[in-house]
């Protein structure tokens, strides 16, 4: 067996870029052309997707459960499942969660389309960070919800602003549905919230009685050993106005489309009571019958245990070569956890010109300005996607491409 749990990579290999042609156009979403070191979208290695682990789970309940596992599931989602998820909350918080707190979802896109057309209605206004999940801000104007940044700094959003944004809010009339939070591995800057900016940042909400939705679709992939993050706003507030989502898709593989939410029970239950659910049931009944024989089993946590140090040695594998060749004007945090490092050039930066820069070199970047407002020129690079090889490859290729374009790009490449 290798590192990555039934039928990943082995550590060390090297693998050439025909590791993205395992893609198939018309089946997947978009593949970058041969060629390409793709550092932009947050997609997962498909040699790091548990393929055999994952056959096996729908083997076994399919066995277990028969027919029922084929059928319209329980609407909140299958029992198995929620109670599972339900008992690793509490563990990991320390705080009694119950099962009926657990609302099962396609996914976190899924789950911001219901809170968007459950608890907002159009024109109501979501606070978000200055910069944030950019797909979650189109899923909001989709749904006409007006968006408002709200200042942030290398913690996080600022209390401090946020307070300002609600009291000019109320005192203009306009209603805000929620404020949309990253705390932990925020993408894109990969930073994650202090608890101390975490507990001001509830204190804020509760002073203004506005709920907050925290998404941690990242939680599990903290990629310092024994350390965690601090734990989440939903468990701090004791799930009082706050709802928080988790997936299983940076884990386990997007093609799922399965993930959860927790709230208090009041919420979570008047959620399961959307038309979507009362037409179809469980949005993803068989995948949940077959993810939860990995919790009960122990096999989850071993791959997540392997994919974590798959991961990390990506993270540092980019990191290591950027600091190499970047000179100490250019700011670059090591992100704890997640699948994204945040790479900012000095205030006389050109974003597009870093952009045609990268893209002339043959590696794909995303700009900092899709996600939101940007102090300089800001660019997301993804480390999940490429082997540490290829990742040290497309970082020559970046800081030769900036260091010989023209004076207008203003990143320091060392000599």
């Amino acid at each position: 067996m290798t590192p990555v749990a039934e039928g990943g990579l082995p550590h060390g290999s090297v693998p050439s870029l025909s590791h993205t042609r395992q893609w198939r156009p018309g089946v997947v979403q978009e593949v970058a052309p041969a060629g390409v070191l793709d550092l932009g979208p947050g997609y997962i290695e498909p040699a790091l997707l548990p393929v055999r682990l994952l056959r096996g789970a729908y083997e076994q309940a399919l066995a277990e459960y028969g027919a029922a596992a084929l059928g319209y599931g329980h609407d909140p989602g299958a029992q198995p499942l929620r109670d599972r998820l339900a008992a690793r909350a509490a563990a990991a918080d320390g705080l009694p969660c119950d099962p009926d707190q657990v609302l099962l979802t396609s996914g976190t896109s899924q789950a911001l389309y219901l809170l968007a057309t459950s608890l907002a209605a159009p024109g109501d206004t979501v606070l978000t960070e200055e910069l944030c999940y950019d797909l979650g801000q189109r899923i909001f104007r989709d749904c006409s919800l007006r968006l408002r940044q709200v200042a942030m700094d290398g913690s996080g959003m600022l209390p401090d602003a946020l307070d300002r944004a609600l009291t000019e809010g109320a005192r203009a009339g306009a209603k805000t549905a929620f404020v949309y939070l990253t705390p932990t591995h925020h993408n894109p800057t990969g930073h994650t919230m202090p608890l101390a900016r975490r507990r001001l940042l509830l204190e804020v909400a509760a002073r203004h009685d506005v709920l907050i939705v925290e998404d941690d679709a990242y939680t599990e992939l903290s990629l310092i050993p024994d350390r965690t993050p601090p734990p989440s706003l939903a468990a701090l507030a004791g799930y009082r106005r706050v709802v928080r989502l988790c997936s299983f898709s940076k884990t386990l593989g997007p093609g799922l489309r399965l993930g959860w939410l927790l709230a208090d029970r009041e919420l979570a239950g008047r959620l399961a009571t959307h038309g979507l659910f009362v037409s179809g049931g469980s949005l993803n009944h068989t995948t949940s019958l077959a993810v939860s024989t990995l919790l009960a089993s122990g096999a989850y946590d071993r791959h997540l245990d392997a994919f974590r140090a798959q991961l990390r040695a990506r993270r540092d594998a980019l990191v290591g070569a950027l600091r190499a060749m970047l000179d100490d004007g250019v700011e670059l945090r090591t992100p704890e956890g997640g699948f994204f490092l945040w790479l900012r050039a000095g205030d006389g930066a050109d974003e597009r010109e870093l952009l045609d820069g990268a893209a002339r070199a043959g590696v794909r970047i995303a700009a900092g300005s899709r996600f939101g407002t940007t102090q300089g020129a800001g660019l997301r690079l993804a480390f999940s996607f490429n082997p540490p090889a290829l990742l040290e490859q497309a970082a020559k290729r970046l800081t030769t491409a900036w260091s010989g374009s023209t004076p207008d790009l203003e990143i320091g490449v060392r000599s």
